[in-house]
């Protein structure tokens, strides 16, 4: 008796195993963008970063989830030409020494809708600390309960100074604002 218990409480809980498994997703880059923005003395530079690689797996019960993304900062552009140039320069990203940036994020867990994505970021060879907001949504078109296509908006900011990216800094501010937009398709 007391094994068929055992048998059917397996059963009943297999489910819910599978399906707290995460979900790989591939990146559609022609449709994500990772964005950024600071002040230049009483204007906005902004600008975008292409996307090299992404691998992304969620975890929508509530198990770690992980991210990891390299961005191709030697293609990064800037609403103002002098500055892309300046922005690519040994001043600030070092794109000539450092052509690539990443953010990497091991177990975070993700709530119904959003999450708050503790990871490390490397820019100019030095790695720190930093925390992304995530909201996740289902793309438009997709029925309920549907998580084959994802979009994630993620958004934090990051100090210049913390990786040695301080040229021209009595014009441009310190801290850079970064807004991801990714469209994810399940794997």
């Amino acid at each position: 008796m007391f094994k068929t218990l055992c048998l059917c409480a397996g059963l009943i809980a297999l489910p819910l195993t599978v399906m707290a498994e995460q979900i790989a997703y591939r990146l559609d880059a022609a449709r994500s963008q990772v964005a950024y923005e600071v002040a230049f003395d009483k204007d906005i530079i902004r600008g975008k970063i292409p996307i090299n690689t992404a691998d992304v797996r969620i975890d929508f019960a509530g198990g770690p989830s992980s991210v990891r993304v390299t961005l191709n900062a030697a293609g990064a552009t800037s609403s103002f030409p002098f500055a892309e140039q300046a922005l690519k320069g040994p001043k600030v990203l070092a794109t000539g020494s450092y052509p690539q940036m990443t953010f990497v994020a091991d177990n975070f867990r993700v709530g119904r809708t959003t999450a708050q994505v503790p990871g490390q970021v490397t820019i100019r060879g030095v790695t720190r600390p930093v925390t992304l907001s995530a909201q996740l949504y289902r793309q438009q078109g997709t029925n309920a309960g549907d998580l084959s296509k994802m979009s994630v908006h993620m958004s934090g900011a990051v100090s210049r100074a913390a990786f040695g990216a301080t040229g021209w800094a009595d014009m441009v501010d310190d801290t850079v604002r970064i807004s991801i937009v990714a469209r994810l398709d399940r794997q």
